[in-house]
């Protein structure tokens, strides 16, 4: 990074202003960013941290990656949006490279991972009444327990998690809620109004849950066999997160439709897109959805940047091989401040003894070491960094943990 950037008012400053003047939707950890590269950020004072979150997943490609910048630098030069009253020149380019990427035929584009999700939610219904014959106003989605899915109403409808659901009713009707990694429930929830089963391969808000070994898979046949649709939301783990483009290509597995986000735009602009069978998004016609933005040139020339980052394996052999390095880091820690972990390529769940306090107060200990992660529920914290952190990053992470832990 360059010199540092100061600005009139420090981060304790900035922080107490943003109290009267933003809706506190939001509980930050106490550091305010001014400038980002690769998997480092830097505050207004110009202290450095490591980024183990990556937004979620929303920077697998680090902060400001070169060929994601050029991109956007060319295409700000061009055009930005037409709205999807008009075609543009970037649009098609895109939907071809990210079709073929995911393997799948037809693409939708959005903006937000829960507009996204939205999007899934009413192709699966007018498939079911389309294509499966489900009565008018019948159709039924089958859901996991400790989901996350967004924060719409809609998606609030089907939460198990209170804090999300409170307050924000009445709730949209159609769900049925199963326990996670449970195929026997899932099977007993599904009958003739069943649209979709639509599910995380791996619950990240949740603490990084990893289903069992064949879950998926029989998550996969048991909608074939029940004619209907197996909606994987891959918002957090697709994209290079886990060693595979998809995190269902874990199991071999083929949903009908796959949600996408976060990492499609590379930590530019909001890109997300419903991409799956002509069968099932062939349902939708003219006037039936949309979005002003949804597929607009900037997010489809930034899109199909990352696509070709994607496309040439580099960072899902990344994932492969430093997910090792976390895993092995991870494993030296457990009984010596950890009870337990869960990882998959270079994502995992870290679960801290209650005894040395919340996540929350893990993670504010690490950011006071420099190094930034994020707590989910109770003594839980999430690591993500960026596919571009090295090896001796991640080793220097992990010493801050076992620090922070044992001291």
């Amino acid at each position: 990074m360059t010199a540092p950037v100061r600005t009139a008012r420090g981060s304790e400053e900035l922080i107490r202003a943003e109290e009267p003047v933003l809706a506190h939707n939001y509980h930050p950890l106490p550091v305010v960013v001014a400038r980002a590269d690769g998997a480092w950020v830097e505050d207004v004072e110009g202290r450095r941290y490591l980024d183990m979150l990556a937004g979620y997943s929303a920077l697998n490609f680090g902060h400001r990656h070169p060929a994601l910048i050029e991109a956007a630098h060319r295409q700000l030069d061009r055009l930005t949006l037409t709205s999807r009253a008009f075609h543009n020149d970037r649009l098609a380019g895109f939907a071809e490279r990210l079709s073929a990427l995911t393997g799948t035929d037809m693409v939708l584009p959005m903006n937000t991972g829960a507009e996204a999700v939205e999007s899934g939610i009413k192709v699966a219904r007018k498939w079911a009444y389309d294509v499966k014959g489900v009565p008018a106003d019948r159709a039924t989605i089958v859901v996991a327990a400790d989901n996350f899915h967004g924060r719409t109403t809609t998606i609030v409808s089907f939460s198990t998690d209170e804090t999300a659901r409170a307050g924000f009713g009445p709730f949209t009707p159609g769900f049925k809620i199963v326990p996670y990694n449970d195929l026997a429930a899932l099977e007993a929830a599904v009958d003739g109004t069943t649209a979709a089963v639509l599910i995380e391969p791996i619950q990240g808000e949740a603490g990084v849950n990893i289903p069992d070994d064949g879950y998926l898979a029989g998550v996969r046949e048991l909608t074939r066999r029940a004619g209907c649709l197996f909606v994987a939301d891959e918002i957090q783990s697709g994209l290079g997160r886990t060693g595979h483009t998809l995190a269902v290509e874990h199991e071999s597995v083929v949903p009908d439709v796959v949600l996408l986000g976060k990492a499609l735009g590379g930590g530019i602009v909001p890109v997300s897109a419903v991409v799956g069978s002509r069968e099932v998004l062939g349902v939708l016609h003219p006037g039936e959805h949309g979005s002003t933005f949804g597929g607009n040139p900037l997010a489809a020339a930034v899109g199909t940047a990352v696509v070709e980052l994607l496309e040439t394996g580099e960072f899902q052999r990344r994932a492969t091989e430093l997910g090792a390095v976390l895993r092995e880091g991870l494993d030296a820690l457990v009984g010596r401040g950890v009870v337990g972990f869960r990882a998959r390529g270079l994502w995992a769940g870290v679960d801290v003894d209650p005894a040395l306090g919340t996540g929350r107060e893990v993670s504010e200990r690490l950011m006071r070491e420099g190094v930034l992660v994020k707590d989910t529920h109770g003594s839980t914290i999430r690591l993500a960094p960026p596919l571009t952190v090295t090896a001796e990053e991640l080793r220097g992470a992990l010493g801050t943990l076992e620090k922070v832990l044992t001291s």
